[in-house]
Order: structure tokens, then sequence, then C-alpha cells
């Protein structure tokens, strides 16, 4: 077992960041390189979820970020304490977004749910999100 924490800023930029520190830290699992960057993209598009949507872009904020590894499988745990989601059925479904006038996609959600094994979406209106996502990477 092997684990890490990390408190971000939800500052623009800090997603590539976590990413970097995710995607190094599984290294120790002797990812495929397909693995290693569907994890990549799954913290990209969370921590920017909570940047965009939970802080409305608001820097000053923090993010919480921890990364366990146990028997083959990573779990990444990332969370805020933004606005919360009013609907979480509605949010992941492909195309909804809050931000239609910024251009997004509303695919964050479905490409987490793709890349990884498992994505557990815990929120509260006003208390902030709480995102779980698990992938096993295969054994060679």
């Amino acid at each position: 077992m092997n684990e890490f924490k990390l408190k971000l800023l939800s500052k623009t930029g800090n997603e590539s960041f976590a990413r970097s520190c995710v995607s190094a830290f599984c290294l120790e699992l002797n990812p495929t390189l397909e693995e290693i960057n569907d994890v990549k993209t799954a913290v990209s598009e969370a921590v920017t979820n909570c940047i965009v949507h939970a802080y409305n872009s608001q820097e000053g904020k923090y993010i919480d970020l921890s990364v366990r590894i146990e028997n083959g499988k990573v779990e990444i745990i990332i969370e805020d304490e933004g606005c919360g989601i009013d609907d979480v059925e509605k949010a992941i479904q492909p195309f909804y977004t809050t931000k239609p006038d910024q251009e997004r996609s509303g695919m964050g959600f479905t490409l987490i749910k793709t890349f990884m094994d498992k994505v557990d979406i815990i929120s509260q209106k006003d208390k902030g999100t709480k995102v779980i996502m698990q992938k096993e990477f295969k054994k060679e």
C-alpha cells in the first residue's frame, strides 16, 4: 500500500500539476501508456470540474486530492467545498453543462466514467463534491 495527499489552489493550470503528480505516482504499478493516459484524463477532468463549476473559477479556494495504491488498483479522491451538484444523475449525462456560454462540452463526467473502472460522485448543495475514482492496472 502507498498513498499521498495534496491540497491544491483552485487555479487554472493546477489540473495539469495534479495530473502529473497522480500519473507519476502510478508508475509503480507499471501501467501501459493507455492506462496512464486514462488516469491523467480522468484526474484532469475532475480537477477542472472543481475549478470551473464548484468554485466558478474563483481562485483562493482549495481542492483536496488523495491517491492510494493497493493490490494493483489506484483509488483517487478529488474533493471540493464548492457549490455542490443539484442533481448528480443529470450532471453525469453526456453533454450536460452548467456553463454553455463558456463553450463547455459537458463531457467531463462521461470521460471520467469511460476511463476509470469505478466512479462514485457524492455531492451536497452548498457543501461540495467528492469524486472517488478507481482503476485496476493489468498485470503483465
